[in-house]
């Protein structure tokens, strides 16, 4: 299938599916580049600004991480 037929698919079953996969994606990329970050000595202020959430939960969400 292409981008454009799912996009246009009806089928709720392929809809949801694509948006599970594009979460997965999102919160595995987003956790790739908060480590890459603050390995680069980034503050969880700065973090948050650039995720547009707040300081409190950037850092509540990958504190073990770090």
């Amino acid at each position: 299938m292409t981008d454009d037929e799912a996009l246009a698919c009806t089928d709720p079953a392929v809809g949801l599916a694509a948006v599970r996969a594009l979460q997965r994606l999102h919160d595995r990329l987003e956790a790739v580049h908060v480590a890459n970050a603050r390995e680069q000595g980034w503050s969880w202020q700065d973090i948050a600004a650039a995720l547009g959430m707040s300081r409190q939960a950037v850092h509540q969400k990958y504190q073990r991480r770090d």
